[in-house]
């Protein structure tokens, strides 16, 4: 089974890196922060002034302390993470990896509100990993009412990152006095073509965004085919798993993720850290779907899915043993699919 390819990509001199022999850097500093990663370090925020999409450097801060460079990496990361969804959606973030993320399914078709489908898809993102969201970073990619506004002031969060914070919302967050509350004024086109910027010792890797939207660039792999529902939570996992570190797997089901597995040396205890993290949550594997974020080079991954119950994968393909894998699936009438296209993010 063979799906059409919708993914929309830009195209400019600026953002085709190896078009160009000199890369000039420029921001001015916006704000002087208290310290870096750790308190021993300096470190500062600086804009660039050819961007102005909405985003957590130019958010307006509405409330809570001043912001920490930790602060900033991981509501970029949870933002950045949230924008991908164009349905409601919830993303909650702990040292720059999603720990629990959710969005408005047709399991939430009965809820009438957006503002209730909100509230709902956050319930389930934070049942994912309630212990890892204690501390966290909160982005949703809906205006944020005082229903959710209440939700949220259950637990310990540092930083809630929204387009917008309505004013009986904000009232409710500013009795927390120390929680960031940060309005962006819209969401991002995640499509939309840019380039990247990290230091190394002694200079600087430039690249273009991770910005291909998966939609139905799927290809069936195994003799079973997948379901329509999942199909739909394989295109949600493997969104959420690109925002993971590597290497990295998710576990889903019903437009919720189950289970992260992240910034492991080996794959297959990215896997088995998953299933760990859905166990310890009371949250059953069973009919749920696999997404990775690279291709199996042996079959574990698949057996460790058959384990706990999973019943579709979804990954890159590619390895020269990918038919290892295929006949594991098989094996276990569980449905996999290629993507053909890597996620790694370090």
């Amino acid at each position: 089974m063979q799906f059409d390819d919708e993914r929309r990509r830009g195209d400019t001199e600026a953002s085709r890196p190896e078009r160009n022999d000199e890369l000039h850097i420029r921001g001015k500093r916006a704000m002087q922060l208290r310290y870096g990663e750790n308190p021993h370090q300096e470190a500062a925020l600086y804009l660039d002034p050819s961007v102005d999409r909405p985003c957590v450097a130019r958010a307006e801060q509405l409330a809570g302390k001043d912001l920490s460079y930790n602060n900033i990496a991981d509501a970029d990361a949870a933002f950045e993470c949230v924008a991908e969804f164009a349905e409601p959606a919830v993303v909650i973030v702990k040292h720059t990896n999603p720990c629990g993320v959710a969005m408005y399914r047709g399991v939430y078709r009965g809820i009438a509100s957006i503002q209730s489908q909100l509230l709902e898809a956050y319930r389930k993102a934070l049942a994912c990993d309630p212990v890892s969201a204690f501390g966290g970073i909160v982005a949703v990619n809906r205006p944020l009412d005082a229903s959710l506004a209440e939700e949220l002031t259950k637990i310990f969060l540092e930083v809630i990152i929204a387009p917008k914070i309505e004013d009986d919302a904000l009232a409710v967050l500013e009795k927390k006095p120390n929680l960031r509350l940060l309005v962006t004024g819209g969401m991002p086109d995640p499509s939309a073509q840019e380039m990247t910027v990290r230091t190394v010792a002694g200079g600087f890797l430039a690249q273009t965004r991770d910005n291909v939207v998966l939609s139905q660039t799927l290809k069936t792999a195994t003799k079973r085919e997948p379901t329509a529902e999942e199909i739909e939570d394989m295109k949600f996992a493997c969104t959420v798993c690109k925002h993971v570190k590597s290497n990295a797997i998710v576990y889903a089901k019903g437009g919720a993720t189950l289970g992260v597995g992240a910034g492991q040396m080996s794959r297959v205890i990215s896997t088995k850290i998953a299933a760990m993290k859905a166990a310890e949550a009371n949250l059953p594997l069973k009919g749920s779907v696999m997404a990775s974020d690279a291709f199996f080079p042996f079959p574990d991954c698949v057996e460790a899915a058959h384990e706990v119950g999973a019943t579709a994968i979804i990954q890159p393909g590619g390895s020269k043993n990918d038919q290892a894998s295929i006949d594991a699936a098989d094996a276990h009438n569980i449905a996999m699919v290629f993507t053909g296209m890597r996620h790694f993010r370090h």
